[in-house]
């Protein structure tokens, strides 16, 4: 993996350093903090969101902060000493901010890879294997995985302390100090393939897999709670078979809902690395590398973005998160405080009525997306016709 250190144009042939274009410095210190100051501001308000809000503190949401705190350390330490470079077109931190920033950029990409390979698992087990998820997809496992991730990640990264290092390039009009490496490319090649192979494309083929037996349970094969639920639909107690029923819905729903979000997390990581990653291979076999000042300006684009556009995805694909990044905006009406409180209780009375269908502490997690709307409330208003959903919700008391 190539440090993102600074790359300016220069001519081999006479040793002349040239500056970047004003053109070149307006556009990429623009857009670079845009996407890092929105994605600093969108993780943390995924981070207080899961901390702030209690039954936010589900497994999947556990992984999706150490997530957030991934991708925050790889903007702070990545994307901003960016725009620096972009601007000056030389290392400005020191030789102690090369190693430390170095150091910090490797730890959140790497942390964030095996956080996504984490909740990819936590999925399949939960959707796949449910009796199992009872016992292996908790809370308090998910916080040991995710202190197990970031203590290995951070172990391994240490590394970087010995690899990098400033150095001072002399041309004919000018000497540029860069943060580069400390050993020649050809000792650093087995590090990045390792790297390369273990963070990027692991993960990926494992997601592809687990995601591909995902979605054969949840669009091509019934769940089991819907089997269980049509066979007790026709029991002689009517209020039983329709709680069984409209739970089965909505924990199917549920399910489709949060594994389709978290599969397009993992769809942008593979598709936003690629450029860079490709950039780095084909490098590696050229006597020459490619450097052209606006693909990797490109490619830098693509790394932040990815670590910026997860909270926007939690947005446009979680009623919840929606409500709870609402909440925290204070964009909410005043008056939106008692529509939330139908939403706890009505999120409560579908968990709890999990009982009756299956044993699912752990269900919470797909449940995680459930929140009633005012538009779902007036829906139900007018369903009254419906004797399941007469006989079983008063709305007016709620």
């Amino acid at each position: 993996m190539e440090n993102f250190s600074s790359f300016s144009e220069v001519n081999h042939t006479l040793g002349i350093w040239a500056d970047y274009s004003m053109q070149y410095k307006a556009i990429s210190s623009l857009l670079l903090f845009v996407i890092c100051a929105s994605g600093i501001v969108g993780n943390i308000m995924v981070i207080l969101v899961v901390l702030t809000t209690k039954h936010m503190r589900t497994p999947t949401n556990c992984y999706l902060v150490s997530l957030a705190v991934a991708d925050l350390m790889v903007l702070t330490a990545a994307g901003l000493p960016a725009i620096t470079d972009s601007i000056f077109a030389t290392w400005v931190f020191g030789r102690y901010g090369c190693l430390c920033i170095t150091y910090f950029q490797y730890l959140g990409i790497n942390a964030s890879s095996c956080s996504i390979t984490a909740f990819t698992i936590e999925r399949y087990i939960a959707i796949c294997h449910p009796i199992k998820a009872q016992f292996l997809c908790t809370l308090s496992r998910a916080k040991k995985i995710i202190l197990f991730v970031w203590a290995f990640t951070s172990i391994y990264c240490v590394m970087w302390f010995y690899l990098s290092d400033i150095q001072e390039l002399v041309y004919e009009n000018i000497t540029i100090i860069t943060c580069g490496y400390r050993v020649p490319r050809k000792f650093y090649l087995p590090v990045y393939f390792f790297d390369f192979g273990v963070f990027f494309v692991l993960p990926l083929l494992l997601s592809a897999v687990l995601y591909g037996l995902i979605a054969r349970i949840l669009f091509l094969n019934p769940l089991p709670s819907e089997h269980k639920a049509k066979k007790k639909s026709g029991a002689n107690n009517p209020k039983t078979s329709c709680k069984n029923s409209r739970h089965s819905s909505s924990t199917a729903t549920s399910r489709r809902q949060v594994t389709k979000m978290l599969a397009v997390v993992v769809i942008l990581f593979a598709v936003l690395w690629m450029p860079y990653r490709t950039l780095v291979v084909v490098n590696s076999f050229l006597d020459q590398a490619y450097l052209d000042s606006w693909f990797l300006l490109f490619c830098r684009i693509c790394i932040y973005l990815n670590s910026a556009i997860n909270p926007v995805i939690y947005n446009a694909m979680s009623q919840k998160f929606r409500a709870a990044f609402q909440k925290i905006c204070h964009c909410g009406m005043k008056g939106s405080d008692k529509p939330a409180a139908h939403s706890l209780a009505l999120t409560y009375n579908v968990v709890k009525d999990t009982s009756l269908v299956e044993s699912t502490d752990h269900f919470s997690t797909e449940l995680e997306d459930l929140t009633v709307t005012d538009e779902l409330l007036s829906d139900q208003k007018m369903m009254f016709s419906d004797p399941c959903v007469y006989g079983k919700t008063n709305f007016s008391e709620a």
